[in-house]
This record gives C-alpha cells, structure tokens and sequence, in this order.
C-alpha cells in the first residue's frame, strides 16, 4: 500500500508537469496559486471524508489528486521568485525556500506520527486547518502579470511533455542545471526513504530515533541553504555545487563506514537516550547534518542558476520539466535501492553507491560547464 501511495503521488508529476508550465506562463502566477490552494481545501475535504468513512480507495484518490496539485504549483513557486526578487536576492530566496520545504517535511513527519493512532475526527480538522492555512497565505502574494497571455494550452499530455523537453534541453545551461538538481533529488530520495530501516537495523533505534535523524538531515538542508546563500554574497558562484558534492561524498562515505558494522534485530531498538548513550551516536548524528548541510549548498545555486537561465516566457516551462526529470530519478532511485536491497539487503552498502555516485555526477557536470571549477567573474 505504501509503494501505491508513493506511484500515486508522483504520477502526476509525469502526466500534468507540461500542461502546469503552459498555465503558469498564460496567466497570472499569484492568481493562478490561489485557484490551487483553493483546489487543496477541496481535496482535503473529501480526504477528510475518507478517514471519516475510513475508504483506502478514496484516501488514494485525494493522493493523486494532491499530487496533481503539487504538481500545478510546482513551476509557479519556483518561477514567481524572479518576479518578486532582484537578482542578487535569488540566491537567499531559494534557501529560504529550500529550508522551509525541508522543515515542512520533518514537521509532517512528527504530526504524521503522532496523530496516526489519533481518532479520527483530530485527522480530519488537522488536514483542513492546514489546507485553510495554506490557502489564506496565498491571498498575500502581490500580482505579478501573465508572462505570455497567448501561451497555447496543448493538453494532448505526450506531445506536450515531448515538446517540453525538447525545448527544455536544447538549452545546455538549463539542461545541465537540472540533472544537477534531480541529482539532489535522488540522494534525498535514497537517504529519506530507507531512513526509518536504517535506523532500525544499523542505529538500532526505534521511531524517536528516526525523527531525531530526520530533523538533524532537514536542519542541516536548511542551515547549508542559508549559508550557501551568505557565502555567495548575492552573486550565483556554482563552485560551491562542487563544494557541496565533494562534502556529500565525505560525509556519505563516514556514515557508512560508522554504521555499516552495526547490525539490531527486533526488540533490540532503543529510545533515545539509550541510542545517545552509544560511542558511535554524535558522529553519526554530525555525518547526518553534514549530508543535510552539503545538499543545502548543491541545490540552492542550480535552482538560482535554473531561473536565471531561462527567459521570463519560459521560466515556469523550464521548471516544469525539472520537475519531470526529478520524478524519473526519484523512480531510478527506488528501482536502484531494491535491486541493491535484493542482492545485498544492506542498507550502508546503498548509502555507500550514492556516496561514490557524487564526484561521477560532478564530472559530468563539468564536462558540460567549467564554472563549476572555475571563479565567477
């Protein structure tokens, strides 16, 4: 069930991610984010009404359905940054960004955890109030003006996707910056997902652990972000991607080689306290913020340079289609991570692939552009 809701939720990406593009651009990106919200307070409330009549058919609907509309707001919160900001401020309007996304999740997470065993009706009011609140915030952002008013909306979903990427990668510059920032993506992925089984079998924690080291990975995103943003002193350098893949692989290759000794069976998980109680727990936890740390300082330049790269008419067009690729690696990441799970059933030697994979990615990276080793002018 678990594997379903995932598919579900990231199909969307697949299917709506060009026609998303087409709309932000065609109309009014801080009108078209209310329409959205709006629409979230709908799928909420009828995902309110799955838990109340406790329908797993319906609760999976509303999940497409909610990545439909993660997929809607997608270009348009990524795209609008541009409208509202000079460009010397994009590179902390991305941190920001990136930092509350990862905060977002971790706060998910814990809510997610405690109010699973809630009754229903605490579930219920929660998903609205969020979606209420969600909404209300949207009616802050300032209109900004259709970028094109006379986009064509294509809604034959495979010609346009088509049409999209092709458009999308004969520009080399926005091309490189997303397989950069799917790259991002497929870490996370790897990382968040078998996250709560590392922790199992190789910290030997039990669920508090696994928040504990989900939010010193999501602080740690949202430290690097910001500092990133700091160091950068407004100006996109994307040497620091190159600082950022370097630190992911050292700090990759020290957890696993911290953990990859350890191995707990069931009844053997402990609290907290007893985890920190263990000589290998700080390190761990450091190695833990590092990785966090470092993908703060990858991610926030490629989407700076991403937006930047690209034209006004195009921007949401060229968000669209990273968030397309993003999809197909976070699949790659989860075909890669059973197959090695399969022959292996190792978790460290996984995290281990992932670690080695960066300076190959970085390579390639700047194979297809020397800023990354080179000093902005």
């Amino acid at each position: 069930m678990l594997n379903l809701g995932a598919l579900l939720f990231i199909l969307p990406y697949f299917l709506f991610s060009s026609i998303s593009g087409q709309l932000s651009t065609r109309y009014d990106k801080a009108r078209f984010a209310r329409i959205i919200k709006i629409l979230e307070i709908i799928i909420m409330g009828v995902a309110a009404y799955g838990f109340y009549i406790q329908s797993s058919v319906l609760l999976l609907a509303m999940l497409f359905c909610m990545g439909a509309q993660s997929t809607l707001f997608g270009p348009l919160k990524y795209a609008i940054l541009p409208d509202y900001l000079e460009e010397g401020e994009l590179m902390m309007g991305n941190s920001l960004i990136e930092s509350g996304t990862f905060i977002a999740i971790l706060f998910g997470q814990i809510i997610g955890t405690v109010v699973a065993s809630a009754p229903h009706w605490i579930v219920m009011t929660l998903v609205i109030l969020i979606a209420v609140g969600g909404t209300l915030t949207s009616f802050f952002m300032p209109y900004v003006g259709a970028k094109n008013p006379h986009q064509p909306i294509d809604l034959n979903i495979f010609r346009s996707t088509k049409q999209l990427l092709k458009d999308t990668f004969a520009q080399r510059e926005l091309y490189t910056a997303i397989i950069g920032i799917s790259w991002f993506w497929l870490i996370g992925a790897v990382y968040t997902t078998q996250l709560p089984t590392f922790t199992q079998k190789h910290l030997g924690g039990n669920d508090n652990v696994f928040n504990l080291m989900l939010a010193l990975f999501s602080i740690g995103i949202a430290a690097g972000s910001i500092l990133c943003s700091k160091l950068s002193r407004h100006r996109l350098h994307l040497r620091l991607v190159s600082v950022g893949t370097l630190g992911l692989t050292a700090s990759g290759i020290l957890l696993v080689w911290l953990t990859h000794g350890n191995h707990y069976q069931a009844g053997q998980f402990q609290g907290i306290f007893a985890f920190l109680s263990n000589g290998y727990a700080y390190p761990v936890m450091a190695c833990m913020i590092a990785i966090g740390f470092f993908g703060g300082f990858f991610s926030v330049p490629l989407y700076t340079w991403l937006q930047t790269a690209s034209s006004d008419e195009f921007r949401a067009n060229a968000i669209a289609a990273n968030n397309i690729i993003n999809g197909l690696f976070m699949v790659a990441a989860a075909i890669i991570s059973a197959v090695l799970l399969f022959l292996s059933d190792s978790i460290t030697l996984l995290y281990l692939a992932v670690a080695v994979g960066n300076p190959f990615l970085l390579a390639y990276l700047i194979r297809l552009d020397k800023r990354f080793i080179r000093r902005a002018p």
